[in-house]
């Protein structure tokens, strides 16, 4: 007689989250672009979300979004991955090394490759020896700015236009359009018309001068939240991140899918390093990731270890490195005005909340905050440009602590688990 197939139940937040209606996102969505736009009209800052603005920050979130997903497959099984940062270094020298030599395709399945064997050596210090996860993921971190600096001068001296700390030039993997839409939705969103000039510009971004890569990207993304969430396979891998002497009770075999979930993450967190090598700069540099894998686990926390929750962290991040690399002062003082908007609602809200027992400072703060932002705004044209750079920081930090109430790891993440040993 064959064993019946154990059924593990979602815990609650994860069914209350299901139960949301299906309008709840489009509804946010649509609500922050009518946000966005009626500031552009009337602060005049047009490239606030400009078809340019908007390309530049999908770019800058895939390499955060792969890297976040890649924490998220391995934290969904229990495992602490903050190794990413030094699985994206040797991807970067593995996408640079394979593309040089067999093409940007080929580049790819380097990134892709170096990452696993970096996941690999995390997988087996962590589930299989037991060693501390943060212990593991801190000597990966530096073993994989070691690696990829040795790497690097062992591969790339001596080669045309290549040196210790760089590749040479390589081959660029193919941008894609949608043919006849992009001259169209251009001249639309010229013309600046409040929530038009907007979707033209939205639309533009997502439709013109994409790479190959960034779609690939994004297929993952959904892949990997169908895939966790509506197969068999996904829900005993998350059983292992939640419950594992249980789900070893039920017969999964946790160590393995611990395993298997590490190695995807080193995967996931290679081709994030492979992204910044051949999109984003087209050539291996030392020191490129620039944190971005600490900032991916940030994303992936922000969205509360689920893909879209973290695909919409990836985006402001994102956007918030597009913002500093362009030096639009005047978009971060076009900020000012929602931010002290809002602080102000909030504050008076909390006032006459009051009498439910509040206290009564919680609502006073607030709206001092508010005036002061309110002032900035009025009485300058734009922030200074050293604010500017300290942008995707700020926003990082920002979202974490307004989003810390409602986040919950998966139970068991960052356990040690040792089979058998169940009480």
């Amino acid at each position: 007689m064959s064993a019946a197939a154990p059924v593990l139940m979602p815990t609650v937040p994860e069914a209350a989250e299901r139960g949301r209606p299906w309008w709840y996102w489009p509804a946010l969505v649509a609500g922050a672009i009518l946000v966005v736009s009626t500031v552009r009209v009337l602060t005049s800052a047009h490239d606030i979300d400009s078809s340019g603005a908007l390309t530049a920050a999908i770019g800058l979130a895939m390499p955060l979004a792969l890297a976040g997903l890649g924490g998220l497959w391995s934290e969904r099984a229990g495992v602490v991955n903050i190794g990413l940062e030094g699985m994206m270094i040797v991807g970067t020298w593995g996408a640079a090394f394979f593309g040089f030599h067999y093409g940007a395709w080929a580049g790819i399945l380097g990134a892709v490759l170096v990452g696993v064997i970096f996941g690999a050596i995390h997988a087996l210090a962590t589930v299989i020896f037991g060693v501390d996860h943060i212990v593991s993921g801190v000597a990966i971190n530096l073993l994989g700015a070691g690696a990829g600096s040795y790497l690097a001068v062992r591969t790339f001296s001596g080669l045309p236009g290549g040196g210790p700390t760089q590749s040479p030039p390589l081959e660029q993997l193919p941008f894609l359009s949608v043919p006849g839409l992009g001259d169209w939705l251009l001249a639309v969103e010229q013309q600046h018309t409040w929530l038009l000039a907007d979707l033209a510009g939205i639309l533009r971004a997502l439709t013109t001068n994409v790479n190959a890569l960034t779609l690939i990207g994004v297929a993952l993304l959904v892949f990997s939240g169908w895939f966790l969430w509506r197969t068999s396979i996904g829900l005993r891998l998350r059983s292992c991140g939640e419950a594992p002497y249980a789900a070893e009770t039920l017969g999964v075999n946790v160590l393995r899918y611990k395993f298997v979930a590490v190695l995807v993450s080193g995967a996931l967190a290679g081709l994030s390093g492979g992204f910044l090598t051949l999109v984003a700069s087209n050539l291996y540099r030392e020191g490129q990731t620039g944190g971005r894998g600490y900032i991916g686990l940030a994303a992936m926390i922000f969205g509360n270890w689920r893909p879209g929750g973290l695909a919409a962290g990836a985006m402001l991040f994102g956007y918030a490195d597009a913002v500093q690399l362009r030096g639009r002062g005047d978009v971060i003082h076009a900020y000012l005005l929602p931010i002290g908007l809002l602080l102000l609602g909030w504050g008076i809200w909390q006032l006459v909340r009051r009498a439910a027992g509040r206290p009564f400072s919680a609502g006073l703060w607030r709206i001092g905050l508010s005036v002061l932002v309110l002032a900035w705004y009025a009485f300058t044209t734009e922030v200074p440009a050293e604010f500017t750079n300290m942008t995707p920081y700020i926003a990082t930090l920002l979202v974490l602590a307004f989003s810390a109430q409602r986040l919950r790891a998966p139970a068991a993440d960052g356990q040690i688990y040792r089979k058998g040993e169940a009480d």
